[in-house]
């Protein structure tokens, strides 16, 4: 029971963290809130958020593939004809508890 709490008041100041960083405040963010589709957050403002992400909880992301997660930033000339895999909230508190974000993590 325990670390059922503390895992909810990790997720809960994740949740915050996010909400802080990309301006959201008025949509329910859970373990299974995509990124990308449900918060809006693409291209530069992806990068933002992981780089702060891993700056705040110190979560090693060298190994993170940006350009599979999320879209590049919008523009005249700049068609997304590929499809992105999803990524959650939920894999961004795994991550915190791995210390690193990459493949293995998000897959396990």
């Amino acid at each position: 029971m325990e670390l059922y709490k503390a895992n909810e008041k990790l997720f809960n100041e994740l949740v915050m963290f996010v909400r802080n960083q990309i301006g959201v405040y008025d949509t329910l963010i859970t373990r299974k809130t995509l990124i990308e589709d449900e918060l809006g957050v693409t291209g530069d403002d992806a990068e933002d958020l992981l780089i702060a992400f891993s700056r705040r909880y110190n979560i090693d992301i060298s190994n993170f593939n940006f350009t599979k997660y999320f879209y590049d930033e919008p523009g005249v000339f700049n068609l997304q004809n590929r499809k992105i895999e999803p990524l959650t909230v939920g894999h961004l508190e795994k991550a915190i508890i791995a210390g690193r974000l990459d493949e293995e993590v998000i897959n396990s």
